[in-house]
């Protein structure tokens, strides 16, 4: 689908309606995470052949108790203009903005790959 067939503002409402749809469990670990979204990766991050949808940066929550006094959110980035490319229709990109947020929450969380996949998540 055309990247450009989703507006920045609509997208970023689907950011929210998925951030709203999550089970309260996870909530505690998405109250301190910054969500971001961006058109897509920066040039000097991609790596040949890795179309990235999100990306977690931080540390996950099995690791740390909480962030540390002066230092900046975890942060979970969802790249909008990939993911609406990989969409065939416009009613699928909500559905895909949610499974990509449920898997940047999912690493977050400390979650491996095989875990997600168990949930549903991957």
């Amino acid at each position: 689908m055309d990247p450009g067939a989703v507006p920045l503002d609509v997208f970023e409402a689907m950011v929210v309606d998925a951030l709203d749809s999550l089970p309260d469990w996870v909530l505690p670990v998405v109250s301190e995470i910054a969500v971001l979204v961006e058109d897509e990766q920066a040039e000097s991050e991609r790596r040949p052949g890795i179309l990235l949808l999100g990306l977690y940066r931080g540390v996950p929550r099995t690791s740390h108790y909480g962030r540390a006094p002066g230092t900046l959110p975890d942060t979970i980035t969802l790249y909008r203009l990939p993911i609406v490319e990989v969409c065939a229709r416009l009613e699928d990109v909500p559905a895909r903005v949610r499974t990509v947020l449920v898997h940047e929450v999912g690493h977050a969380m400390g979650m491996s790959e095989s875990e997600l996949r168990e949930l549903g998540w991957a």
